[in-house]
């Protein structure tokens, strides 16, 4: 494996200061994304100095994800849920058959595509989420029922998140079409392609595996709120 796969151990630190610098508040100890991009800050792995400097980024009330290990943080800063997920990184590109029309969506999808990833996974997507990657849906007469795109990016390393698809058209493959779809667009490119899914989620991530993914490591997504 490249030596480059430590980054995914702090993936928000990372795209926050590569390709995702332009969505970054904060200083080399700590960051986090534009709050309208999405909830997540991280902190500089092994300094110890961070534990108030969450402080200048946090507004109180407010609450944001933290990806992977912890800082110690300020006694009022509660935690809220922690998530446990897989995380998975393919490395050859996928050979499934892409049999519906796969279409770039954008600023004039906004709406759609940020209604329908709600429905499905609520609490992570927000209205300028988009702005982070490249993003792509499949339309069933007029009807966007199911989307997939890229959120954290750093050098040499995409995720592919979003991978919903509307209750009333799963089990027809749109996820394992689009999925396949962004994956083989970023290793063309030479860039790896990871995700996250809940580790409770064993139908998903049977249909990773056999689309090429293998686990990673185990990864918490913990949501805190400032007091």
């Amino acid at each position: 494996m490249s030596k480059e796969y430590h980054k995914l151990d702090n993936p928000a630190w990372y795209a926050l200061t590569e390709t995702h610098a332009t969505f970054a508040i904060g200083n080399t100890v700590v960051k986090r994304y534009r709050p309208d991009v999405v909830a997540f800050a991280a902190y500089q792995a092994g300094n110890e100095s961070v534990q108030d400097q969450f402080d200048q980024l946090i507004q109180p009330g407010e609450s944001f994800f933290i990806i992977g290990d912890l800082p110690q943080l300020p006694a009022h800063y509660s935690l809220l849920t922690r998530l446990v997920c897989e995380q998975m990184v393919c490395s050859a590109l996928i050979p499934t058959s892409i049999t519906e029309t796969i279409i770039p969506l954008g600023e004039a999808n906004e709406d759609e595509v940020y209604e329908l990833i709600n429905l499905v996974q609520p609490g992570y997507y927000k209205h300028n989420t988009r702005l982070m990657g490249d993003y792509f849906g499949i339309r069933i007469e007029g009807r966007l029922v199911a989307v997939t795109g890229e959120r954290m990016r750093m050098d040499g390393f995409t995720e592919i998140s979003a991978v919903v698809t509307h209750p009333d058209f799963a089990g027809r493959g749109f996820a394992k079409q689009l999925v396949a779809f962004v994956s083989n667009k970023n290793l063309e490119q030479g860039i790896i392609p990871f995700l996250h899914v809940a580790q409770s989620n064993e139908r998903a991530i049977r249909l990773y595996q056999y689309l090429g993914f293998s686990r990673r490591r185990s990864i918490d997504f913990t949501k805190f709120c400032r007091q």
